[in-house]
């Protein structure tokens, strides 16, 4: 049976409480939405707690029968006011952090990956999350330098693929560029230079990484020098470049193992 909130303050419901301006927690994070949450139930990840409106505690009744957590329920004003912003859907789970993967584990058995440096936009990083899963890749390398992926606004819109798709950060950088080069990985770096080569004309490697900067910035020099190639989209009527959600789905449709 469902436990009823009735105050903001109560402490059952400390991991929701002021989420808009807090920073990420160590040993948790947040998921929203039914979708996303109904992924979260299909994965590995472990649910500390669920916080849910009673219409989004009905969506959700056949799931969390079989979820051995606490579930908080309270009314729409109430759960609106413990998370400090306005939550149409909802449903929110709390949810323990995994021990994030390391790359070398990842290497064997991989031919795609992507590896990001430098990006602090969420809602980028869930862009991309979701493409990555979408067309064929199999990890995300992330620099010391990136957001955390499991903040709450990316994993909402990854869509919930982020608890599918194996994410590494990287503690060092860009020396796991020459692990990639050891095990095979040929490396593109994106970039929009004219004089980087033509992204559709590059013949495809069996192993592939993918690397991409921050929106704005790009790369830093010391990642293009360790990368083997550079390569650009080609742009037309003097646009300069694309977001760099838009513009890494571009290119990892181009190298996609599917094509």
């Amino acid at each position: 049976m469902p436990t009823a909130i009735e105050s903001p303050n109560d402490p059952r419901v400390a991991d929701y409480q002021g989420l808009r301006d807090r920073p990420e927690a160590e040993g948790f994070f947040i998921a929203e939405t039914e979708l996303v949450v109904t992924r979260l139930l299909q994965s590995p990840f472990q649910v500390r707690s669920f916080l849910l409106t009673p219409k989004g505690y009905d969506k959700l009744y056949d799931q969390l029968a079989t979820v051995d957590a606490p579930v908080y329920v309270a009314d729409q004003a109430l759960v609106e006011q413990i998370v400090g912003f306005d939550l149409h859907r909802g449903v929110l789970a709390s949810v323990a952090r995994r021990p994030p993967p390391e790359l070398a584990e990842l290497l064997d058995g991989a031919q795609r990956l992507l590896v990001i440096e430098g990006s602090n936009d969420l809602e980028n990083l869930g862009a991309v999350i979701r493409s990555a899963r979408g067309l064929g890749f199999d990890a995300i390398v992330l620099a010391p330098t990136c957001a955390d992926p499991f903040s709450r606004r990316s994993v909402r819109v990854s869509m919930g693929e982020i608890f599918r798709l194996p994410v590494v950060r990287a503690r060092t950088w860009p020396a796991p560029l020459d692990l990639l080069h050891e095990c095979g990985f040929e490396t593109w770096a994106l970039t929009p230079s004219p004089s980087a080569t033509n992204l559709f004309t590059m013949p495809r490697p069996q192993k592939l990484a993918l690397v991409a900067g921050a929106e704005g910035p790009g790369l830093t020099d010391a990642t293009l020098r360790h990368c083997r190639h550079r390569v650009r989209i080609p742009m037309h009527h003097g646009v300069d470049s694309l977001n760099l959600g838009h513009a890494i789905a571009i290119a990892m449709a181009v190298a996609s193992p599917s094509v």
